[in-house]
């Protein structure tokens, strides 16, 4: 049970109920942790604008994105984070089997060169401390330009923060992603 319960949509100010319907339509339901994190709006619009930056199209695929999201939240060990990254991993169309196996990356033929280094900095930098080292840094140059090793850092800080957020608070996971997820098992 979440430490801090989610107001409800009727505790929302007009804008936050607008920008939390924004949200729903995108992701199919109302997120907990935005509800809880609407007690402070500023915050809430903050993160928002963060989200809406990193997962605007860009020079770096969709799909690389929801796998170093999933990454970090599954490494990190935050069960409401890692099921969202899965939902929406699963909705944006990544191979079902890639999510599964997101552990076996390092050797799996289903994983390029380039998502294994992502990867590895992703599971890296979840580590407290960071455990990205300088020769893991300079092969994820060989494999992206500096403007998308910006946005997977990007992606990742933002889950390393909304890891410790839902941990922290114990959010509850809602039905949908739940339900998506389900039946999926993550190898470790």
């Amino acid at each position: 049970m979440s430490r801090l319960k989610p107001l409800l949509m009727s505790e929302l100010s007009p804008d936050l109920q607008n920008t939390m319907l924004a949200g729903e339509d995108i992701m199919g339901f109302s997120p907990n942790d935005g509800l809880i994190m609407a007690r402070k709006p500023e915050m809430l619009n903050g993160i928002l604008g963060l989200v809406q930056t990193l997962y605007q199209p860009s020079a770096l695929t969709t799909e690389i994105k929801k796998l170093a999201a999933l990454m970090t939240s599954s490494s990190s060990g935050c069960q409401y984070c890692e099921a969202h990254t899965t939902y929406g991993a699963l909705k944006h169309g990544v191979d079902k089997q890639k999510i599964e196996l997101i552990w076996e990356y390092p050797t799996h033929p289903l994983f390029t060169e380039a998502e294994r280094v992502a990867l590895d900095v992703a599971r890296s930098a979840a580590l407290v401390p960071n455990g990205v080292t300088d020769e893991l840094f300079e092969q994820l140059k060989t494999h992206y330009t500096d403007e998308q090793i910006v946005e997977l850092v990007g992606i990742i800080s933002l889950f390393g923060f909304l890891n410790r957020w839902n941990s922290t608070f114990k959010t509850d996971i809602e039905a949908t992603p739940k339900k998506a997820t389900e039946n999926l098992t993550l190898s470790k």
